[in-house]
């Protein structure tokens, strides 16, 4: 089979205007970024407003291997499966970035058969959604800075500054920095450091902004820093929103793209599940579900990580999923059954059986704490021998929830019509979904109830400084505010060697970072890391450009 990046680089696109005629956008709202991009003007939103929205189909996924379980190809490969069979679609999803992009998992815009196009624009820079953020962000924290080497008149306290710097590439060097050295006009000396830009609260508030007055009110809200008094300083007080959201004024503005098979794709925001929120943003899936009968979009990671935060955080902003796709794997399920991952391609009948138990823990969280029709997805490898596709399919008929073999990657639309159907189907079962806790709940006992009813954990443990600044967020008055938990996407626990559905562990919050300008309070866990790390032999050593222009090992 050819490799995704030669795959795509064969198909021959449709001008974005016939794409964006097929989804119904009159060709006065695009912007034009070439023949095969374009950003869509926020007023089309005025203009479909009254229509009834279309049906959301969200997919999400058990927990991975390392290299992921194909959830984004199965998203594409359902937009196209409902293409073929006549249905109007449209597929949103988050933008990549070039930490993964350059990292371990290579690009992040499908495979093989069921990828949105143009592949290797769209995993590079694409329309500089991300890298406006990366300006937004940086250009708040010299402002930060310069404030007070300016006469310091909010009485900032240079050692309780909170807000870092970001850029869009896996760096760990600079995950914890001293700025500020040289001489006194170089600065304050403090320490600081890099996230990666998807874990932004710029990213967020991207994602979560409804138009861009929203944005604006959320931009002013962030909390930079404290003043000597222990008292927050927001971005406002800095004068700094005007500036940002002018920076900002084009990312707002949702992309649209194209399948393979010619189904339009909005792509827009891309904040990773495991740090941040993990799904693409409202003003994108809100606009689609406008425009389509069917939408499908995606969250990162896991169902304990993606869904948890689109159903926790996302949905209290006025959408609602209809039905879900779970995606599993036999090498993710065998991994979970002990199998170690140079050995997932050999048929292991007993620990796949084993495995099942972490599929098993995602379909009840879906179907029993968010009340949602769920389709498992068996996303076919061609290593996945009969013998161990039929032990999935029997586990969940045991389940009584539906189940459907996925070949999107090798047959694109054509491989995941039955999954369609299935999905067809589910959309018509009973859905009783809402949130998992009420936003009246203190923040410990949000914490505490996706910590023991998602994940699993026998209860929840704080470090001194998580406990002291949970209480002191509550006393700003944020203590109604969701809980976005940052955890490694390799398990349900905060320990990314325990593999499975563990039970009886407790899950420890080593730190808390209230977002106020997004709307939620992070709460980190476990060895997870705001600025990731390259892997030994990173994805960038197989990536060139020839001379006629050519890009080559992009995925």
């Amino acid at each position: 089979m050819l490799s995704d990046i030669e795959i795509a680089q064969a198909c021959k696109l449709q001008p974005i205007k016939n794409i964006a005629q097929k989804a119904d956008i009159p060709e006065e709202y695009l912007e034009l970024y070439g023949n095969y991009k374009a950003k869509i003007n926020l007023s089309l939103r005025e203009k479909v407003a009254s229509r009834p929205n279309g049906k959301l189909i969200y997919v999400t996924a058990m927990t991975p291997t390392p290299a992921g379980e194909g959830k984004t190809c199965t998203a594409i490969g359902i937009a196209q499966a409902l293409g073929l069979l006549g249905k109007k679609v449209m597929l949103c999803l988050r933008e990549p970035s070039l930490g993964p992009t350059f990292g371990v998992k290579g690009g992040a815009a499908g495979g093989g058969y069921s990828q949105v196009l143009p592949m290797d624009e769209i995993n590079l820079h694409f329309t500089g959604d991300i890298h406006a953020i990366s300006a937004a962000h940086n250009l708040l924290a010299a402002m930060v800075d310069n404030h007070i080497v300016q006469g310091n008149e909010l009485r900032i306290e240079p050692k309780r500054v909170v807000w870092r710097r970001v850029m869009d590439i896996s760096d760990r060097q600079l995950r914890n920095i001293i700025i500020g050295l040289g001489s006194k006009g170089d600065g304050v000396i403090r320490e600081s450091g890099f996230d990666i830009t998807v874990a932004s609260e710029i990213m967020a508030i991207l994602c979560l902004a409804n138009d861009m007055e929203d944005l604006k009110v959320r931009l002013g809200r962030i909390v930079v820093a404290y003043n000597v008094d222990g008292e927050p300083v927001y971005a406002k007080d800095l004068k700094a929103v005007g500036a940002m959201a002018v920076l900002l004024k084009d990312a707002i503005k949702p992309n649209l793209v194209q399948t393979i098979e010619g189904q339009p794709a909005l792509i827009h925001g891309g904040p990773f599940a495991n740090i941040a929120h993990g799904n693409n943003s409202i003003i994108a899936t809100s606009l689609a579900l406008k425009l389509a009968d069917y939408v499908v979009t995606e969250g990162g990671f896991a169902s304990d990580l993606g869904a948890e935060k689109f159903f926790d955080i996302v949905c209290r902003n006025g959408l609602k999923p209809d039905a879900v796709a779970l995606v599993a794997s036999i090498r993710a399920l065998k991994f979970h059954g002990g199998v170690p991952k140079e050995n997932l391609s050999e048929e292991n009948l007993e620990a796949l059986k084993k495995g099942l138990a972490n599929l098993e823990r995602h379909i009840h969280n879906l179907r029993n704490v968010y009340h949602l029709p769920v389709v498992v997805a068996i996303n076919r490898f061609p290593s996945d021998t009969d013998a161990e596709i039929a032990v999935v399919k029997t586990k969940c008929r045991e389940l009584g929830v539906r189940v459907a073999l996925s070949e999107v990657v090798a047959r694109g639309g054509a491989g995941g019509t039955e999954l369609a159907e299935e999905l067809l189907q589910a959309l018509t079962e009973s859905n009783g979904f809402q949130p998992l806790y009420p936003l009246s709940a203190s923040l410990k006992e949000k914490i505490e109830a996706v910590a023991t009813k998602v994940y699993g954990a026998a209860g929840v443990t704080y470090t001194k400084e998580a406990e002291a600044t949970l209480q002191k967020i509550t006393q700003l008055g944020y203590g109604d505010l969701p809980v976005c938990i940052a955890k490694t996407q390799m398990s349900f626990s905060d320990n990314p060697a325990l593999k499975g559905a563990p039970t009886g562990w407790t899950l420890t919050v080593r730190e808390v970072r209230l977002q106020a300008g997004a709307g939620f309070v992070v709460a980190l866990t476990g060895p997870i890391m705001t600025m990731p790390g390259l892997p030994k032999n990173p994805a960038a050593e197989r990536v060139d450009i020839l001379l006629d222009g050519t890009i080559v090992g992009l995925f």
